[in-house]
């Protein structure tokens, strides 16, 4: 009996990993095998992400490829919201489906590739099919999002806010832990508000009443035994009831909050909430509360009508605050987001400068955060180990966005160990250190 292979190319955000995801977990449910080639592909699922012009790109780029390698491609995704883009670029698609479309990606699989029941392939794990390594996995707890923020079109693609059930939330979870999983990320368009479209309704979980909402949530997850980190994060005031649960060793000691910008005029423009000297007396009480806290942030540059005034009072934030992770890209006008009818667009040269002036001052915040780790015994969880050594993460590193941590001599380590290491050296981004 042939069995119908599926290819699957996943791109975008973790949101999206975790869409492919319950893809796949579909798929080999249902008895597909997945193929890791075109030639050998009965058909190919892509995955798109469509938030900004480079991802649309890429997106339409991967696409081209899957059709003119295979010649049979379903796609679903951000991109996928805007059928019209895809089809005008790549006609001879056999489907498109938005993002968070499980169900009709299935049954454009099923209309194109039909398979027939066997039950001896039709099992899948608990935690289903992941394409993280075995050792961390990302958690999506809502999609959506309630918000509209002048550039982003997110909404438009994945709708408003909606929050899974804290049972089944928690039952995944304890799935991917007894699975092997030691570090949980938690993620969602925004973390902060899981619970806010429910009006944050009781739920039980092994049998115990548990509300859907994120401090709960958190400590819930924080009894679990592994990490559990947090992105995401906007930055409601209940957000600072999650800094106590650092503080004890419940939840990793670390907030990815994108608070995009800190001239208030700006952020009004936006549509963002807050000004830098709030979030400034936050940041000092967050790590009065708990000072190993890490903060990890987003900027934007250049956004429309950015004097060079309100640009310098971003970089006096970030001087003042101390972050110590920070991303930063320059305004790109995205079709359907409102910031595209402001006025006074910032030319590209200007973007580029100040995206530049601000990464050269980041470097060096983060260049002298780290060197204050020297000599401090940190625990780390093992992502790689070759004969030179380990490649390890702290808890204050995100995997793939963050830093790293470099231990040599430590060949008997597994990927998933935990350790501790006494940090020895440092850089602009990683640390090295030796075992304990």
């Amino acid at each position: 009996m042939n069995i119908a292979k599926v290819g699957f190319v996943s791109l975008g955000c973790p949101k999206a990993t975790v869409d492919s995801e319950h893809i796949l977990t579909r798929l080999r449910a249902e008895g597909y095998l997945i193929s890791s080639s075109y030639q050998d592909s009965d058909l190919v699922v892509v995955n798109t992400c469509g938030f900004i012009d480079s991802a649309v790109h890429e997106s339409l780029d991967a696409i081209g490829e899957a059709l003119a390698e295979n010649g049979r491609v379903i796609v679903t995704g951000c991109l996928g919201a805007k059928g019209d883009v895809v089809r005008q670029a790549h006609p001879r698609v056999l489907a498109v489906t938005g993002p968070h479309a499980t169900d009709d990606v299935m049954e454009a699989v099923h209309r194109h590739l039909p398979k027939p029941h066997d039950p001896y392939t039709d099992l899948v794990p608990p935690q289903g099919i992941r394409l993280t390594p075995r050792h961390y996995a990302y958690l999506k707890i809502s999609e959506g999002c309630n918000h509209r923020c002048t550039f982003c079109i997110i909404p438009s693609m994945r709708g408003d806010l909606v929050s899974r059930p804290v049972g089944d939330v928690m039952i995944e979870a304890e799935n991917l832990v007894k699975s092997g999983v030691k570090e949980l990320l938690v993620i969602s368009q925004d973390t902060s508000a899981y619970g806010v479209d429910v009006k944050y309704r009781t739920g039980f979980w092994g049998g115990r009443p548990l509300r859907a909402r994120m401090t709960e949530l958190a400590e819930a997850l924080g009894s679990l035994g592994v990490w559990v980190r947090l992105h995401y994060v906007y930055p409601y005031p209940h957000v600072d009831e999650v800094i106590p649960l650092m503080a004890e060793g419940k939840l990793l000691p670390y907030l990815d909050i994108p608070f995009q910008h800190a001239n208030q005029r700006i952020l009004k423009l936006m549509k963002r909430p807050g000004n830098s000297d709030g979030v400034l007396a936050r940041i000092r009480r967050w790590r009065e509360i708990c000072p190993e806290l890490t903060l990890r942030s987003t900027f934007i540059v250049g956004f429309p009508g950015e004097t060079e005034a309100e640009f310098e009072e971003l970089l006096a934030f970030l001087k003042e605050a101390q972050l110590d992770r920070v991303g930063a890209f320059a305004y790109s006008p995205v079709e359907g987001a409102l910031a595209n009818e402001l006025p006074d667009p910032i030319p590209p040269e200007v973007q580029q400068e100040r995206l530049a002036r601000l990464m050269l001052l980041q470097e060096e915040i983060s260049e002298e955060r780290l060197k204050l780790k020297i000599g401090k015994t940190m625990t780390v969880l093992v992502d790689e180990v070759d004969e030179e050594g380990a490649i390890a993460r702290s808890y204050a590193d995100a995997p793939e966005i963050d830093g790293q941590v470099y231990i040599s001599e430590c060949q008997h380590l597994k990927v998933g160990d935990r350790v501790d290491v006494v940090i020895t050296d440092s850089d602009t981004h990683d640390l090295w250190g030796d075992m304990v």
